[in-house]
């Protein structure tokens, strides 16, 4: 059986991170788990500190997602471990789903598998406005990727050690779910989608606010942008006589 890690990056998740370990113990008891508190101000790691099965990385200041997952990988490659799962503090992400998304990658039908929440029909109902954004970034991803993902900013993941390898070297600073993908794809690697059920947050609040959402569409958009950019310089200078 492979060795999996389940990666909960935690920042001020106080309210929520004692039932989504007490979750991720009833329903992957087979897992191991570490939280990387991202800084928190809160008492998540005294929470953290009450499950004594539960690894905690405290990170002196606050790096955002990007650097607390990427510390979760480099975790991750360190240990041994063979397959990863990024699963979120604030309760969204259901820890039932786990040992589907681990299965799909161990029986290598892809490098990485997302939770989606809009592959198929689902109860999940995000804000118009950033339904719309993502299904922008989704569009503009799967234009470099294919494969016809849906839900590229989804940080319900499970991934191999290949994956791992790459994102503990190369990953972006914030916002990084889209972004990573495409770094995948020039890696050779492939991503997939299953269905997911996601739940409302638990408690605490979201750190996405509209200027934020704004900023993320508009970051990641121009990386891809660039992303693309080269590919097609590279392909017409590759066919240069």
């Amino acid at each position: 059986m492979p060795r999996v890690l389940i990666i909960v990056p935690a920042y001020n998740e106080s309210a929520t991170i004692a039932d989504v370990l007490q979750s991720l113990k009833d329903h992957a008891p087979e897992c191991d788990v570490v939280v990387i508190d991202d800084g928190s101000t809160d008492h998540t790691s005294e929470i953290v500190a009450r499950f004594p099965a539960v690894q905690l990385v405290r990170l002196p200041i606050n790096l955002g997602i990007g650097g607390a997952m990427q510390t979760g990988y480099k975790y991750a490659i360190r240990h041994g471990y063979d397959i990863a799962v990024q699963c979120d503090a604030d309760g969204q992400h259901p820890a039932s789903e786990i040992p589907r998304l681990v299965s799909f990658v161990q029986e290598g039908k892809a490098d990485i598998v997302i939770g989606s929440r809009y592959v198929a029909e689902s109860q999940y109902r995000p804000s118009f406005g950033r339904r719309v954004g993502k299904s922008l970034l989704s569009r503009l991803v799967d234009a470099v990727v294919g494969g016809g993902l849906t839900d590229t900013t989804s940080g319900f993941r499970a991934m191999n050690r290949a994956v791992l390898s790459v994102f503990a070297q190369t990953y972006p600073d914030d916002y990084p779910e889209a972004e990573a993908l495409v770094i995948l794809h020039k890696s050779g690697l492939k991503a997939a989608e299953v269905p997911v059920e996601m739940s409302p947050r638990l408690g605490g609040a979201t750190s996405i606010t509209p200027h934020r959402a704004v900023y993320y569409m508009i970051k990641v958009a121009l990386a891809i942008f660039i992303d693309i950019f080269r590919t097609f310089t590279r392909a017409t200078g590759d066919a240069r006589p």
